[in-house]
């Protein structure tokens, strides 16, 4: 069968992460309309058996944070997670939602891209907010440059052309054996799954300012035949952000809570119990120590 592990680049906030939940069917990672949402290497495994030999394939997506001009530590470790991962990858979906001329982020990533030998599609997203011939001078825009095999118009929220862009990567791929048994939808532990529900609700939750300083660090994690019990840790970087976090008489708190709660139960299928709190931790994001405890201090293969 065809299987190999595919890249998803972009800047950020160009529907990166909606495109790997729409690829795979299932949410995979968080995605919000804050940039830089997506800070680590989020992989999404889409597996099809096909009745004969050779019609079935694995697809292994690995979603990475948007590339952008660091200002802290995390920034660099995000930039270095999306940039290491070009090479060691059997294709790569560019993501853009928008015409070169619109800024520079595409046209250092485009420079990139060029000196890799790794086949290419890019897609034109968010193709349901462009009128036609607003998409047709992107599209010619992109084509010409002669690095990309194809270059799709795809929107990620409604699934416009996604199947598409589905069988055009199915045909860059090498015959091997699958890396993940065919019905697990991604690699990472229900811990890490966790903390990004939970921070995803803070992000949906608090103003533009705070959520690039925002942490979770799952702190206990206990099952149960009839309940699951876990103790996070939200962390950020001022006391008066972490005063807008807890909300007046606890009331943001409880609603972030609440609504990662019921989110986690469907993940889970049971019962959970789930306390928060908010520790104050100035500078986190360049903090070394921190980083390292949070899982920000290596840039991991994505193959096994």
């Amino acid at each position: 069968m065809k299987t190999g592990f595919i890249g998803i680049v972009g800047r950020p906030n160009v529907g990166k992460s909606t495109l790997l939940n729409c690829l795979t069917g299932e949410k995979v990672a968080i995605a919000t309309d804050k940039p830089q949402t997506t800070r680590n290497r989020i992989r999404g495994i889409l597996t099809e058996e096909g009745g004969a030999p050779g019609e079935g394939f694995q697809m292994v997506f690995i979603d990475t944070p948007g590339i952008h001009k660091p200002r802290n530590k995390l920034g660099g470790f995000m930039t270095e997670t999306a940039l290491g991962t070009l090479n060691e990858v059997d294709a790569v979906v560019f993501v853009v939602d928008g015409g070169l001329s619109e800024g520079t982020g595409d046209r250092h990533i485009l420079n990139i891209l060029a000196e890799t030998g790794t086949p290419k599609i890019a897609a034109v997203n968010k193709i349901d907010l462009m009128p036609p011939d607003a998409f047709k001078a992107v599209f010619d825009e992109y084509s010409k440059l002669g690095i990309f095999a194809k270059v799709i118009g795809i929107s990620a929220k409604d699934g416009t052309n996604v199947g598409q862009l589905k069988e055009a990567l199915r045909g860059m791929l090498p015959e091997g054996d699958m890396f993940f048994p065919p019905d697990m939808f991604t690699d990472h532990p229900e811990r890490f799954i966790v903390s990004e529900i939970i921070r995803e609700k803070l992000l949906m939750y608090l103003d533009d300012e705070i959520p690039h300083g925002v942490a979770v660090e799952i702190e206990s994690y206990e099952e149960t035949p009839a309940l699951t019990k876990i103790g996070a840790v939200i962390i950020c970087e001022k006391k008066s952000h972490k005063g807008i976090i807890i909300g007046k008489q606890g009331r943001k708190l409880k609603g972030i809570g609440m609504s990662a709660r019921i989110e986690i139960e469907n993940l889970l299928g049971a019962k959970v119990f789930l306390e928060l709190w908010v520790k104050v931790k100035e500078n986190w994001r360049n903090n070394d120590f921190t980083l390292n405890n949070l899982g920000y201090n290596t840039v991991h293969k994505p193959k096994p």
